[in-house]
């Protein structure tokens, strides 16, 4: 199984990193980071980069495909180039896959009409612009369409799919191999269990508040 792990300027570390350390682990598989060019591509820190090995037109048909979000995705959704090697990947491909707002690539794409798809909070009604059906749930599964939410949700969205794939022993090896065992310091993982104000100031922020653009 060839797993190939999409990459962009500013795209969000954690979003491709923390599929690669789960899905990265099933048997016989291998990894391969693509971008429109190969080489240093940078996170929306700017302060790290991961490098892709090959260009999207070197792995045409890849079984499995990872959409990362981040900054950078909304400079990416009237890409051609990348819009046009998802649509074909994705129409050979076992699984077409997406953390936080990569769901919205995919939905640029046309691949998400009429499905159940997630992303990060601040971007979940953004889908329904291109068809989709937004669900607020972290990992979503509409066939061979699996959506994570935010950014952490992709290690959940790995160890769902490895389940599936390997079947769940393997999945709860990695889990463990992983020691993912989330014990966070605050509850306040979600817009349900933030403090109602900091919801409010991160929605007025968001680049997908519709108010703050039509002021700009």
């Amino acid at each position: 199984m060839q797993i190939a792990i999409v990459l962009y300027d500013r795209f969000t570390a954690l979003d491709a990193v923390g599929p690669y350390e789960t899905l990265g682990r099933l048997p016989d598989a291998g990894t391969v980071f693509v971008a429109e060019q190969t080489g240093p591509v940078r996170t929306d820190t700017g302060n790290l980069a991961l490098v892709a090995d090959r260009t999207l037109t070197d792995v045409p048909a890849p079984d499995l495909v990872v959409v990362p979000g981040g900054p950078g995705q909304s400079a990416q959704m009237a890409n051609p180039v990348l819009l046009e090697w998802l649509r074909g990947a994705d129409a050979t491909s076992t699984w077409t896959t997406s953390v936080c707002t990569g769901s919205l690539l995919l939905a640029a794409a046309g691949l998400l009409r009429g499905r159940r798809a997630t992303s990060h909070w601040l971007a979940l009604d953004a889908l329904s612009r291109y068809g989709a059906e937004p669900a607020a749930e972290r990992v979503v599964t509409d066939g061979k369409y699996v959506t994570a939410a935010g950014v952490s949700a992709g290690l959940d969205m790995g160890l769902t799919l490895l389940g599936r794939i390997a079947g769940d022993d393997h999945a709860r090896a990695v889990q463990l191999l992983t020691e993912y065992d989330p014990q966070p310091p605050y509850d306040a993982g979600s817009p349900d269990k933030a403090p109602a104000q900091l919801v409010a100031e991160l929605r007025a922020g968001s680049r997908f508040n519709l108010t703050r653009e039509r002021s700009r």
